[in-house]
């Protein structure tokens, strides 16, 4: 089949591109590479399946003509390009609006116009966020010594659970989660959203305000300054980004049975985390040193937890995750500091 990745330059992305040039398929890159990661994994990619192993556009998600070009001849789709960062949405809303809320239209766009001109429509797979619930504030949390927990939500939050979008990241995502869950009832585009947590790995290039596991384990590895943002207490599901791959691949051999759902995705209860209280102490134990940190504020619409219910992936898509948090953790870490030079400045 002939793939399209959107962002397939990115830490998901080029995971998942890896996956499927390897076991032979048709992979189309599109990515604008503004992020100083997609230059490496793209060159990585390269060196591993070389400048004819896949075809790589370089655009954004924002150029609905190139967009909409490049998709024609896709069977799958798969959205992973956008601004990912909660600070940027607030520093510069429009820019958020425009790559996540505008972006993700363009791609629907794109598939709505190659499913006029063939028999099967292609298939879209779009990257949303736990975000669209919100702060959650009337969620009852209990503090306990290294986290936070739900006092009513054993199995983790459910898709059913009340969207709220908090920040313009919320809000861009959201539109775009709610315009394919909409393109699916209206257009009948097989589509399926995923409502991903905390997705960790190799090939993550974290920064402090995106991908916190990677960039808690770059910074302790280079001697970078840590910031913690509240109390350390947050807990979040971690999930290793090959078991998020699963999920795809899941989705796409049963598109027949699960067009048009959401579902979310994360390490669930048996894969949470609390961001340092409980992470510290296994990256002290990587490291074999101390990692000292400074405290900051608390972020806007920052959730105390955030724990995904998984059961309905489980029950639909036959997938659970299979790389437990401290083997996952561990591997990123084995990952880091073999390629230290990629972090070197």
């Amino acid at each position: 089949m002939r793939y399209l990745i959107t962002g397939g330059a990115g830490f998901i992305g080029s995971n998942y591109a890896h996956r499927l040039i390897a076991r032979g398929e048709d992979v189309v890159i599109y990515d604008n590479l503004s992020r100083r990661g997609a230059v490496l994994n793209l060159a990585w990619l390269r060196a591993e399946f070389g400048e004819t192993g896949f075809t790589f556009v370089e655009g954004d998600v924002r150029d609905a003509a190139l967009l909409t070009a490049t998709a024609g001849s896709a069977d799958v789709i798969v959205h992973l390009a956008g601004q990912v960062a909660v600070t940027t949405s607030v520093l510069h809303p429009r820019a958020d609006f425009e790559a996540n809320a505008l972006g993700t239209f363009n791609v629907l766009e794109a598939a709505r116009l190659a499913a006029l001109r063939r028999d099967t429509p292609p298939v879209v797979l779009y990257a949303s966020t736990n975000k669209v619930y919100g702060e959650m504030k009337g969620v009852a949390v209990v503090e306990e010594a290294t986290r936070y927990a739900y006092r009513d939500f054993p199995h983790g939050i459910a898709e059913d659970f009340p969207l709220d979008f908090h920040s313009p990241y919320g809000c861009s995502k959201g539109t775009g989660d709610q315009y394919v869950r909409d393109y699916a009832r209206i257009y009948g585009l097989p589509t399926v959203v995923f409502r991903q947590s905390c997705i960790y790995g190799t090939r993550q290039f974290g920064i402090e305000d995106q991908g916190w596991v990677a960039w808690f384990v770059i910074a302790a590895v280079t001697g970078r300054p840590l910031t913690i943002y509240g109390d350390g207490k947050q807990v979040r599901d971690l999930l290793f980004v090959e078991d998020l791959l699963d999920a795809y691949d899941a989705a796409i051999a049963r598109i027949d049975r699960v067009a048009g759902e959401v579902f979310n995705v994360g390490g669930g209860p048996d894969n949470q985390l609390s961001v340092w209280r409980e992470f510290g102490p296994l990256l002290e134990q990587l490291t074999g040193h101390p990692v000292p940190v400074a405290y900051g504020p608390w972020r806007p619409g920052d959730q105390r937890i955030y724990v995904s219910d998984i059961r309905k992936a489980a029950r639909l898509l036959d997938w659970r995750p299979r790389v437990g948090v401290e083997r996952g953790i561990e591997r990123l870490y084995e990952w880091v500091v073999a390629h230290r030079e990629l972090f070197a400045d």
